[in-house]
């Protein structure tokens, strides 16, 4: 039995636990007990929900071979289809989950990224008037909790970039750049508290935006999946 497993089983028990779910007494046994593990593919679409209405963790020992001679991974999936080895991944990643949203708390977010914040200061006409200072991460890596029937959204010139804002309190607490049409930027001081370690702030010309893309070595590649660098 690998230290890798072992490890596996700690957090999945860890989570199950955390959310007080039902199936926990049936699916820890398995874990513990069982050498046959529930096996997993690595698409979401090998996920079993059959007890999943109300967004309870669900195993895919029903959907697993039972002739099989190798089962590879125990894996467990919530509704919003956020697998456990996602998690691992971006944790061993040194990625961890911010969590943040508007002022009236209408809009609510979570999103992926390193503690220390790579912030950008923008003074183009839009962001001059806003005061925006963002992150950037892939689209991947961001997942909207509530309110997006509570969001308005404001373009102009190119309309590459999404300026989104909550309908109720006006905040903008992420939106789509046009530097970064494929990702989104997240505003830092509208995450939660605990979870920044640090920010770095680095000043761009959006008033020249065209000559400062072309100077800007990263930037770009900051939306794109760490697989895809």
């Amino acid at each position: 039995m690998s230290i890798g497993y072992l490890y596996y089983v700690y957090i999945t028990y860890l989570n199950l636990c955390t959310t007080g779910q039902p199936v926990l007494n049936k699916v820890f046994s398995a874990l513990i007990f069982s050498w046959t593990l529930p096996c997993v593919a690595t698409a979401e679409a090998e996920r079993v929900e059959q007890d999943d209405a109300e967004g309870k963790m669900s195993c895919c020992a029903e959907a697993c071979d039972p002739a099989a001679s190798q089962h590879r991974l125990v894996c467990f999936a919530s509704k919003d289809g956020l697998l456990m080895q996602t998690v691992l991944s971006r944790e061993r990643g040194g990625l961890v989950k911010h969590t943040g949203g508007c002022h009236c708390g209408a809009v609510r977010f979570e999103v992926w990224s390193a503690p220390h914040l790579h912030v950008f200061n923008c003074n183009c006409s839009i962001c001059t008037k806003k005061q925006n200072r963002h992150f950037i991460v892939p689209k991947s890596q961001f997942t909207l909790l509530q309110g997006s029937d509570n969001i308005t959204t404001y373009t102009f010139n190119t309309h590459v970039a999404k300026h989104t804002f909550c309908k109720t309190c006006g905040v903008q607490s992420f939106y789509t750049p046009r530097s970064n049409p494929d990702g989104f930027g997240v505003a830092s001081h509208c995450l939660d508290p605990g979870t920044v370690s640090s920010v770095t702030v680095e000043d761009f010309c959006g008033q020249n935006w065209e000559e400062s893309m072309q100077k800007h070595q990263t930037i770009r590649s900051m939306s794109k999946p760490t697989t895809d660098k």
